[in-house]
């Protein structure tokens, strides 16, 4: 089951007080998790997803432990949508420092590559890749003027290794990660780092109630847990740590990397 914690003892040094962040997909699971804990280090964080309850849920909690939050609906596939929710970081907190693009789908099919669904691939391209894709542009077109910004999107373990029967996922992870490499040489001198995170076997709702449905194969779930080298799921909490580090001044040095979060999964 997913589980998802605030920190119980105050931080000595929040560092993300004063900064703006928007995470998308930020309703559940990793999203969840990282906005969350930039909330809970000081920052203004605007919580971006189609998933309403869940979105406002994360705003509540956030004011809650006496951070500052504002929801925005955002379907990413859709550009209006994408720069209504960067506008709203603008209008609501004046700038924007930070950016995790999370949101992404499965396409929910099981299927090898000849025999995938054009739909499915459609659907999965529009949103995976395309939806990343607006959300760099729309976020690097404040912080470029800015001179300033971090941008992780989080792609997968898919964006690094093949995938069998979900051909539209792999691609358009492996996309995500062209896309980051080549924004980060781009904008490197001009203040901006971009980076992507490519986790595997994370304890979300994706994985466990989506296309795989481990939640309810205690078969499967035990399978792909042993395919780490830590013999357990990660946590959504362990994936927004490593997120909230690519976006801060500890990883000033990191940029254009493809980081695995997978417990020994690839090593």
């Amino acid at each position: 089951m997913e589980t998802l914690t605030t920190p119980q003892t105050p931080m000595t040094a929040r560092r993300f007080a004063g900064k703006v962040c928007v995470v998308t997909g930020a309703g559940s699971g990793i999203g969840r998790a990282t906005a969350l804990a930039f909330g809970w280090e000081g920052a203004c964080v605007v919580v971006a997803d189609v998933n309403e309850a869940g979105g406002w849920s994360v705003v509540n909690q956030i004011q809650a432990d006496g951070g500052e939050a504002v929801f925005v609906r955002t379907d990413i596939a859709s550009r209006a949508d994408v720069r209504q929710m960067v506008n709203t970081a603008v209008r609501q907190f004046g700038r924007l420092d930070c950016a995790v693009n999370n949101a992404g789908i499965t396409g929910g099919v099981n299927a090898p590559t000849g025999e995938y669904p054009e739909d499915a691939w459609t659907k999965v391209l529009a949103v995976n890749l395309t939806g990343t894709w607006y959300c760099v542009q729309e976020e690097l077109a404040v912080m470029v003027p800015q001179g300033s910004g971090t941008i992780v999107n989080v792609a997968s373990a898919a964006g690094l290794h093949g995938h069998p029967n979900n051909v539209s996922y792999c691609a358009t992870k492996h996309g995500v990660v062209g896309l980051t490499k080549t924004a980060a040489l781009e904008y490197a001198t001009r203040g901006i780092r971009v980076n992507a995170l490519c986790p595997t076997g994370i304890e979300t709702p994706m994985i466990m109630d989506g296309r795989l449905n481990l939640r309810n194969n205690p078969e499967a779930l035990a399978k792909f847990s042993s395919q780490a080298a830590l013999k357990r799921l990660g946590r959504p909490e362990e994936v927004a740590d490593v997120a909230l580090w690519l976006c801060s001044d500890q990883s000033s040095f990191i940029t254009g990397h493809a980081l695995a979060v997978d417990g020994g999964s690839f090593a």
